[in-house]
């Protein structure tokens, strides 16, 4: 009778121990969600718009809000109207924010970022990008570089379409770069060629 009674008295003590943790766990820095190897695709009329890869996603929500984290870095590949991959984006981290009680959206990537227009063969890299999908802009107030074949610029803050086809730099200062280039030099786009390659004479 007395072991029975001890053996009570010891379950109800480990129940009560981890209920004390339990309650102490904070739930608002707890993952709701863990994806691994995310690969998630938009399409546009049938076409491809939009293809996103990461190696972690961790979806967190509270009373006002709902985020996604990606600790382990963002690549974002964006398509234009004929299907040929114009955009991409790559970075160490990023972020997905949504409110609640407001229509506040946005994404922000952070850690290494280089967006790269393929199209224009223009290359932009900075520590923070944002991304506001309703004006369907990109933009930053940290230190930006921007390098094309004929030319190099670098200054603070810049803003673009979401496509960076027509980037525009705030409060640039001298580069002192020269660039030489050939004119008779042809390019090939070698993500979207189809078809086989000219033979060289």
């Amino acid at each position: 009778m007395i072991a029975t009674a001890s053996a009570v008295a010891f379950v109800v003590y480990s129940c009560s121990n981890k209920l004390s943790e339990a309650a102490s766990l904070d739930l608002t820095e707890t993952p709701i969600q863990t994806v691994d190897s995310l690969f998630m695709v938009q399409t546009r009329n049938g076409g491809l718009k939009m293809r996103v890869e990461a190696d972690v996603m961790e979806r967190y929500e509270n009373d006002t809000c709902a985020f996604e984290l990606f600790p382990k870095g963002l690549h974002v590949f964006a398509y234009s109207d004929e299907d040929l991959l114009e955009t991409v984006l790559h970075s160490n981290n990023a972020k997905h924010f949504k409110s609640k009680k407001s229509n506040t959206e946005y994404w922000s990537a952070f850690g290494n970022v280089t967006v790269q227009n393929i199209v224009r063969q223009q290359t932009l890299e900075t520590d923070t990008l944002y991304w506001d999908q309703a004006n369907q802009e990109i933009y930053t107030d940290c230190y930006v570089r921007m390098f094309t074949p004929d030319d190099f610029m670098q200054g603070y803050g810049m803003r673009s379409d979401e496509m960076a086809r027509n980037s525009v730099l705030y409060r640039p200062f001298n580069s002192y770069v020269y660039v030489l280039s050939d004119s008779t030099k042809v390019v090939v786009d070698s993500v979207n060629f189809i078809g086989p390659f000219l033979k060289k004479r």
